[in-house]
């Protein structure tokens, strides 16, 4: 059947995504157009085909035992020089991306794998631009701020054209089975508090 290239994350709510999204092309990457607003809870992970009903199955069992929690994005940061990425920090919410992003990656599921870095969630504004966008960026967006309720996550597939595409939502709580493409609002918008 083949390979597929997967990632799990969380999707960053409008108007906020569309909004952060917009400035990552104004910064001038050249992937941003292909990468809808997130915070990673599993890199870009190759695996195969015949493995995705397994893998939906432990994504439906790591949601259905979380419950929704607060996150706030707020300023921004860079793993320069080590990795050539600014984002905007979160602020509150560590603790819940953290954990999720352990039990999706488990040792003993279909989704285990090493990181390259340690995990620290975050959201990528500019990736492998000239230094002078990267610092634009840093600076463009320090004093943005953003807070939301996170309902879940959701399972996302890269197309041969590198656009990443959702695939499945997974709702927090006992009911969660996955529900196909777009079907369930994993997150609440409120007003900034920052």
């Amino acid at each position: 059947m083949g390979t597929v290239t997967l990632g799990v994350s969380i999707a960053v709510p409008e108007p906020y995504g569309s909004f952060l999204q917009r400035k990552r092309e104004g910064f001038g990457d050249p992937a941003a157009p292909g990468i809808p607003t997130h915070i990673t809870l599993l890199p870009p992970t190759q695996v195969s085909a015949d493995a995705l009903p397994a893998i939906e199955r432990h994504l439906a069992d790591v949601a259905a035992g979380f419950r929704p929690f607060p996150l706030r994005l707020e300023g921004t940061g860079t793993f320069r020089p080590l990795s050539p990425v600014v984002f905007v920090k979160v602020a509150e919410g560590v603790a819940g991306c953290t954990a999720l992003q352990a039990r999706i990656r488990a040792a003993s599921g279909p989704c285990a794998r090493e990181l390259q870095f340690p995990y620290h969630p975050h959201v990528t504004v500019a990736h492998g631009i000239d230094e002078a966008a990267m610092d634009r960026a840093q600076n463009g967006l320090r004093d943005f701020c953003a807070t939301w309720t996170i309902g879940g996550f959701a399972l996302y597939e890269q197309g041969q054209d590198e656009v990443w595409r959702l695939e499945r939502e997974y709702p927090f709580g006992p009911q969660s089975a996955g529900v196909p493409r777009q079907a369930a609002d994993l997150s609440r918008p409120s007003a900034p508090s920052c």
